[in-house]
């Protein structure tokens, strides 16, 4: 299963660099978006925007839902941005849909500035790895 997620990352990671280069920096996030989610359809991957990620407390009991960028396979969070850079709070941000919602893995995407930025993250029992 690690190797699949691997595979998966990897190939998302891909697209999303092919993405920044082909429309480069200075579009909204949303235009990243329906660019990231067409073409992983594209490739034959259950891309789902806007998905609502359902949040837990930690007894189990459903106490809200959120909406991630993307979800694909069912298994990966997708956070995009448009900033000039990465900031802690981005971070924060996937951290916390991960742990609230019990998936384990996310990436973090910047498309906003000149340098294309992704990040993996991963949870391990609530805590990062």
């Amino acid at each position: 299963m690690e190797d699949e997620i691997k595979d998966l990352c990897d190939q998302i990671r891909q697209v999303a660099y092919d993405i920044h280069v082909y429309h480069a920096h200075g579009h909204l996030e949303k235009v990243y978006e329906n660019a990231l989610g067409h073409r992983l359809r594209k490739a034959g991957l259950k891309a789902v925007q806007q998905a609502p990620i359902h949040v837990f407390d930690e007894d189990g009991t459903q106490i809200g839902e959120y909406f991630a960028d993307l979800l694909v396979e069912d298994d990966i969070v997708v956070e995009l941005k448009a900033t000039k850079v990465l900031a802690p709070e981005h971070e924060a941000q996937i951290l916390g849909y991960l742990k609230s919602s019990r998936k384990k893995h996310g990436l973090l995407i910047n498309f906003g500035s000149y340098r294309f930025q992704i990040r993996k993250y991963a949870l391990d029992r609530g805590r990062a790895v």
